[in-house]
This record gives C-alpha cells, sequence and structure tokens, in this order.
C-alpha cells in the first residue's frame, strides 16, 4: 500500500517474532529506499521495503511488523 510519512510517525514498530523495536520519530528520504528512524532503547533505522522488510501497516492498530536483523 501507499502511506503518507505522517500516518507512520508515532506506529510501533514491532518484530515478526514479538519483539517491540520502538516507536517510528520520523522518516528519511535517500532516493533509493526511504528509512524508518526507531526509537526505542536504542535509535534503529530500517528500510521501508515492503515485503522485504515491512511485512504489515496496521494504521487502525497503530503498528508496524517488520522483519529486519540487527547486529
Amino acid at each position: 500500500g501507499q502511506y503518507y510519512w505522517s500516518d507512520l510517525e508515532g506506529l510501533e514498530v514491532v518484530h515478526r517474532d514479538g519483539r517491540v523495536l520502538g516507536t517510528v520519530q520520523y522518516l528519511i528520504e535517500t532516493g533509493a529506499n526511504d528509512v524508518l528512524v526507531v526509537q526505542g532503547e536504542e535509535e534503529r533505522l530500517i528500510p521501508f521495503v515492503q515485503e522485504q522488510v515491512i511485512l504489515e501497516v496496521d494504521l487502525a492498530n497503530g503498528l508496524i511488523s517488520v522483519d529486519w536483523e540487527f547486529d
């Protein structure tokens, strides 16, 4: 789907295994893929690549499900 950046700001980001990663603070336009800036225990940058990284955006429940590994 298509989303306005303002729709995504403030949503909770949850890993597919159930870990809460944080809340979307804002987005960065990089040219190739937009990047979510997620603030939790630490700041994380998550590429907004639907179906590969972004599994679901649930605006009604305020959640974004992701499959993204952090090193």
